[in-house]
């Protein structure tokens, strides 16, 4: 073991354990490895971290007197192991974001230099008032459960009330005026035909509710009631910029298998956890809502799911009426007798057969009726 009373020459000299190195593993790899040493000895014994989802272009990650002793690029990821008087620094880049950790033979020490690193290095674009920030929740092989955030555009409820059927616009309309102090149930459910608006409706309510509530789309939610790591990393949350108190909002789309009434086994334990989180233990003390979206019909959902007193709103999302499909469209041409779907309009629109809707351009309608 390497004497701890001193700074070691190099970092690698630090490292108290054996490293068996194979063609499987990177110099990125072999680089996290050696950050690891004078924080395992006790040398550095405290570490301060922080990611970056975005950094902005220029920006090195690096304090001024930084001594870069090793960089690592490969195809999805560059590593850089740095050095000065008491702490040793990686910086993590992937894509556009970054993983910045300092060790030190302090706390203060630590946190300083991490601030030196990362002042200004995020890229913030300027906040536009259609735009909502939404985070997103996925496995990375790499990096294990992580959350990014995006801005994502979304109209008002006045702007996209008139893409749902009357009975939906009037559930819908309580729904986007809920406030904290209205929550009862936990459980958002909202079910319907594919096409018929459901994650637009989502996108609008993240925007009509963001004074109070984070709202969160889980990209893997099959994943994610499997593994129990990844679902206490969720339940727990990240802090939350704005202030404390804020609400969550998980957003799980096409659960379709997860509250199937006829769920099997696997599907039954992801269902008792799902349902641990919104009135289980695992939920108390969290102010964490789940929102769920599913094709499936009512009578098929599981009866555990739509038990009264546990959802906080259960809609069904179904096309437009002849009328009302009419009305939205400014003709008739193409619509049958038992109306539309959004999806079905915006292709009408569009001039597209229903049948074989295009992919989705990024232009202002599309998306808008998934």
């Amino acid at each position: 073991m390497p004497d701890h009373g001193g700074m070691s020459a190099h970092p690698h000299d630090a490292l108290p354990i054996r490293l068996n190195v194979d063609d499987s593993d990177s110099p990125a790899d072999v680089v996290d490895a050696l950050f690891l040493g004078r924080f395992a000895t006790g040398e550095q014994p405290f570490s301060h971290a922080v990611n970056i989802d975005r950094v902005r272009s220029g920006a090195t990650l690096l304090p001024s007197q930084a001594r870069v002793l090793r960089v690592a690029r490969d195809d999805d990821r560059s590593a850089t192991l740095a050095e000065g008087d008491g702490w040793t620094l990686l910086v993590s880049r992937w894509n556009r974001g970054a993983d910045v950790t300092v060790t030190a033979t302090s706390a203060e020490l630590a946190a300083t230099v991490l601030d030196e690193a990362t002042d200004g290095a995020a890229d913030e674009p300027e906040p536009q008032p259609e735009n909502v920030t939404m985070g997103f929740w996925y496995v990375s092989p790499r990096r294990g459960p992580h959350r990014t955030t995006r801005q994502i555009s979304a109209g008002t409820w006045d702007e996209v009330r008139p893409n749902y059927t009357a009975p939906v616009a009037d559930a819908m309309d309580r729904l986007m005026k809920t406030t904290p102090e209205d929550i009862s149930g936990r459980l958002l459910l909202l079910h319907g035909p594919p096409g018929t608006g459901k994650t637009s409706a989502l996108r609008t309510l993240a925007r009509s509710w963001r004074d109070w509530c984070q709202v969160d789309c889980v990209l893997d939610p099959e994943r994610l009631f499997s593994d129990v790591g990844y679902l206490m990393d969720i339940a727990i949350g990240e802090d939350d910029a704005t202030g404390k108190g804020r609400w969550r909002l998980l957003l799980l789309e096409d659960c379709d298998e997860l509250i199937r009434g006829e769920a099997k086994h696997t599907a039954g334990q992801a269902l008792s956890r799902l349902l641990n989180l919104t009135d289980g233990l695992l939920g108390q003390g969290r102010n964490v809502l789940v929102g769920v979206t599913t094709n499936e019909d009512l009578e098929r959902l599981h009866p555990a799911v739509v038990r009264p007193g546990r959802c906080l709103a259960r809609i069904e999302v179904g096309p437009l009426t002849r009328r009302e499909a009419i009305t939205w469209l400014g003709h008739e041409d193409g619509i049958g007798r038992e109306g539309a779907t959004l999806a079905e309009l915006y292709a009408l629109r569009r001039g597209t057969s229903p049948t074989a809707l295009p992919e989705p351009r990024g232009d202002a309608d599309a998306g808008l009726y998934l």
